[in-house]
Parts: structure tokens; C-alpha cells; sequence
């Protein structure tokens, strides 16, 4: 079976290989008025291999029709390729610790739930404030935020099969980044490969200043990729 794979293109669209599934992922508010948990939208035709748009310009959206070239899209790779422990800070906490990549943020706001996933860290002497810190945590699509045991030293992750999610966010009235769980490789257009991680957000506005991450500038620019939701 081949490997589930995303290769990036030079200035052109990501191309994934190994039957990869494609879904709607939508972050939905909870009582507080914050997102608080994922939910599983419309099911893309099962490819075995297929293109994303990444410079967010294409008429058939979420594929790639050929307008990067048309307009001349800029897809240069700005991220340094650093490994996720390198860029990340540190919080310890009495029940959890936390490790925070600040870099990797796409502004989904799970983190803002119950006062915050760090104040919730902090307190994880609560077994309340722990299942939040934990919960919020595994929330995070990007992985900029991961919690640990810190008994054992083992991240706590959530569990994906290999798929990738095209993130809606109602809320803040966008179509979000690309959600690229359970490992699956990413390659640069200069045939690198980014550090295999299980939750990654890979930006399909064309906007980011951290290519190929995303960094939130779809809220910015209120990318929308034809969902009916952001219409309203």
C-alpha cells in the first residue's frame, strides 16, 4: 500500500497520494461562546491520489484548477523546518506539563475554553482543571499546543486514523486551514521532509507568512471557500 502522503509544489498546489480520506471539519461553539468541539462534515470522493489549492484562488475549491499559475501565486516555504521541541516553550504544571510551539498557531481558539488551556495547566492539580488543560489541548488542529504526562514524559495525543480535515470556522466567518492528522508525511517542493507530526495545519488561504503552516491570516482575510455556513 502506498504511503499517505503531501507533497508541496513549487507556487503550486499540495499533491496527496496513498488514498488519503478528505472531509469538512467544523469548529463548533460551546456554552461558553468559544469553539469547543470538532465536528465531521461532507465526505470528499475517495482518491487515491488528488491536489489541494494552496494559494486559496482556485474555482473548485478545495482542488486545484490552475489559477496559482494564472496569477502568479508566491508559495515560497518560509517555515525553517526546525523540529516542533526546538520551537517550543515549556510549562510545567503539577498534574500535566505543556509544551507550546507559538509558530504553529492558526488561531482555531479552543485553547481560550474554561480561562485557558495554560491557567488550566497550571492548576492541574484539579483533576477538573487537568481534563480541561488535556481536552483543550488535543483540540489544538495545529499541535501547537501539546500536553504531557509529566509522570511518564509521553505526550497525550488523540487518536487519528491518517486522514485530512478542510477546516470551517463559523465564528470568526472563515474557511480555515488544511488539518493533516495521524502522521502523514509532508514533503517540500525541494524534496525535504517536515517533521512527521500528528496534527498539523498546512494554510490553503495563500496568505501565510510561515508557508507551508498555517499562521490564522484566513480570519484576516475572511478566505471562504464557497461553504454555504460563512454565507450567512
Amino acid at each position: 500500500m502506498m504511503a499517505k502522503k503531501i507533497k508541496i509544489t513549487k507556487d503550486g498546489p499540495y499533491l496527496v497520494s496513498g488514498n488519503v480520506p478528505l472531509s469538512k471539519e467544523t469548529a463548533m461553539i460551546g456554552k461558553e461562546g468559544e469553539p469547543e468541539t470538532w465536528k465531521k462534515g461532507e465526505k470528499y470522493p475517495e482518491q487515491e491520489n488528488y491536489a489541494l489549492c494552496r494559494c486559496g484562488m482556485s474555482k473548485n475549491k478545495p482542488y486545484c484548477d490552475g489559477t496559482h499559475a494564472k496569477q502568479g501565486f508566491d508559495g515560497t516555504e518560509t517555515c525553517d523546518n526546525e523540529k516542533y521541541l526546538k520551537k517550543a516553550e515549556k510549562i510545567s504544571g503539577p498534574g500535566v506539563d505543556l509544551t507550546d510551539a507559538q509558530e504553529f498557531c492558526s488561531s482555531a481558539r479552543f485553547c481560550h475554553l474554561s480561562g485557558g488551556t495554560w491557567s488550566n495547566v497550571e492548576a492541574s492539580d484539579d483533576p477538573k482543571c487537568k481534563k480541561i488543560a488535556i481536552q483543550t489541548a488535543c483540540n489544538c488542529a495545529s499541535g501547537r499546543l501539546v500536553v504531557w504526562d509529566n509522570k511518564t514524559n509521553k505526550p497525550i495525543e488523540p487518536k487519528f486514523e491518517q486522514s485530512i480535515g478542510l477546516i470551517e470556522d463559523p465564528q470568526a466567518g472563515a474557511s480555515g486551514p488544511i488539518w493533516a492528522k495521524g502522521g502523514i508525511l509532508v514533503e517540500s517542493a525541494d524534496g525535504k521532509q517536515y517533521e512527521i507530526r500528528n496534527r498539523m495545519t498546512l494554510c490553503r488561504c495563500g496568505k501565510s507568512g510561515n508557508k507551508p503552516f498555517c499562521d490564522g491570516m484566513h480570519i484576516t482575510a475572511k478566505f471562504n471557500d464557497g461553504d454555504e455556513s460563512l454565507k450567512r
